[in-house]
């Protein structure tokens, strides 16, 4: 592999704060793909969670918002499936303009402003997942995403794509990483349990992490209990320090070391994809926010483009740029990224109780915190539903199954996620939604299982209807050496399918490992 030549001054400031036309076309490509499978899977969950015949109907939803929300929200301006499609179609083509680099800050805008509303149509589903989505389109929108290995780059002259800029958004950019990882790490480092401490107690955070996929039992295996227990507090500095090492390595303009800070953010997001369910999407976001941090010369550097012969001045165009061009360039986008900022600062430090409410757009649109997986996992939940048909047999509504196991779920290993993966895993936690709320949340298991079984389809299947259902909350201990404590379970929610108004108040109980009857149900 042939070493670019980026010229004799590659490094300081503009290095460390900067980036190049090749690195951004990186992002720009692989956010895009990801924005892309993101959305198409978005399809299945229309129904259930975004339309009127849903879980959350906009009759429901749009008396508890203010009108801000309600012109924001693109979303929320029909409940139809059809409308919903065609919104989200649209998403989907803008995504493939995003990623083919055509009229890259129409696709930029448009993306970040229909992923910002089609989070708003229902924030039960707001993951950190979304979060991410949401800041780096937003600040995508203020990038040379067209700069080269782009549709639109074919029909311009561009500058040399391996040349260093800095502008507001590469800043601030940087600077959100930064924070992202240091928020992360230092939610871990300060964890009042000490679960990410070499000495943590029962267990280290990461043997109660990594125990749920095929490939996390095989490290297990590798690594034992005290491998796993050494390792776990290289996380928490490799989150907290991985970006400084990073600037100072552009900063000297030691490419190695960039290239090893990012490669080894990557196997980390990789190694937490292979271990842990349901994170494959949101460990890829993750890796294409590093893209912006890739010095000068990285087509050259990984084959994507040949060694040209550079001008001698290339290192130093940026220092011949006059400070009126810097500010006719980038003044008014210094000023709307200057104002987004603020506003995160505020809603994080200075907002009311008020403010935060979903009543608001701001606890959406400013969030900026991510320290996840603070603590060590002290137990694992799954749920079930059974469900008494017409016909008399007895079902697991949840899980779609015909029959109902209360095991642990799982292909191969232990699996702490619901049976129903994706945006399904926000369900569980609207157990507390009373009244008009809970009737329609929980009448919708009822609807979807006839629809799905025909039952009022003239098929003769009238024996499957769903005449009632209890949703059970069932929990198990992390205990060591990859075992799990005997099951709880816990009574959610009891539903009867046949009333028009069922909804009353549940008495929960917490019992010992305790397998259901028919005469239960």
């Amino acid at each position: 592999m042939s070493k670019a030549k980026v010229g004799p001054c590659w490094g300081g400031v503009n290095a460390m704060m900067g980036s190049n036309l090749e690195a951004v076309a990186l992002f720009r490509i692989s956010l895009g793909s990801m924005l892309l499978i993101e959305l198409v899977s978005r399809f299945q969950y229309l129904h259930p969670f975004y339309s009127d015949e849903g879980t959350l109907p906009l009759r429901l939803l749009l008396p508890q918002t203010d009108s801000l929300y309600k012109v924001v929200c693109i979303h929320c301006y029909s409940g139809s499936m059809s409308y919903l499609k065609i919104l989200l179609s649209i998403q989907v083509m803008l995504a493939c303009m995003l990623l083919v680099g055509y009229k890259s800050r129409v696709a930029s805008v448009g993306s970040w402003l229909l992923y910002l509303s089609l989070t708003l149509r229902n924030t039960w589903l707001n993951f950190i997942l979304d979060r991410y989505f949401h800041y780096l389109l937003f600040y995508s929108i203020f990038l040379p995403l067209d700069g080269t290995w782009a549709i639109d780059s074919i029909a311009k002259t561009s500058a040399n794509p391996s040349k260093t800029f800095v502008s507001p958004a590469t800043i601030v950019f940087k600077l959100l990483i930064a924070w992202l990882y240091w928020d992360a790490g230092y939610g871990k480092y300060s964890d009042p349990l000490m679960g990410w401490t070499l000495n943590a107690q029962p267990l280290p955070a990461l043997d109660t992490y990594v125990r749920h996929t095929v490939v996390a039992r095989y490290m297990y295996g590798i690594l034992g209990s005290g491998g796993l227990r050494l390792m776990t507090p290289t996380v928490v500095y490799a989150e907290m320090l991985c970006v400084p090492v990073t600037l100072i390595g552009s900063y000297l303009g030691i490419k190695k070391v960039v290239y090893g800070s990012v490669v080894l953010v990557c196997f980390l997001h990789i190694g937490i994809a292979l271990t842990m369910r349901n994170t494959v999407l949101l460990s890829s976001v993750a890796c294409c926010a590093w893209c912006i941090f890739l010095p000068e010369g990285v087509g050259i550097d990984i084959g994507l483009t040949s060694k040209v012969k550079q001008s001698t001045s290339t290192a130093n165009d940026n220092a011949g740029e006059t400070k009126q061009s810097v500010l006719k360039t980038h003044g008014l986008s210094g000023i709307l990224i200057a104002a987004f900022v603020s506003g995160s600062v505020w809603f994080e430090t200075m907002s009311d109780q008020c403010n935060q409410s979903h009543k608001h757009i701001w606890s959406t649109l400013l969030h900026n915190r991510w320290n996840v997986f603070v603590g060590a996992e002290e137990y694992v939940t799954w749920e079930i539903a059974p469900g008494r048909l017409a016909d008399g047999s007895i079902v697991d509504v949840w899980a779609k199954s015909n029959e109902v196991s209360w095991e642990m779920p799982g292909a191969g290993a232990p699996c702490t996620s619901t049976a129903r993966a994706g945006r399904w895993r926000s369900f569980p936690y609207l157990a507390e939604l009373k009244g008009e709320d809970g009737e329609v949340l929980w009448r919708y298991l009822c609807r979807q299982w006839d629809d799905e079984n025909g039952v009022y389809d003239g098929s003769g299947n009238d024996g499957r209807r769903l005449l009632r259902f209890n949703f059970f909350m069932l929990q198990a201990d992390v205990l060591p050496e990859m075992a799990f404590s005997a099951t709880r379970k816990r009574l959610i929610h009891s539903h009867d399918c046949t009333l028009d108004n069922n909804f009353v108040e549940e008495q929960l109980t917490d019992g010992v490992y305790d397998f259901a009857s028919a005469e239960e149900l």
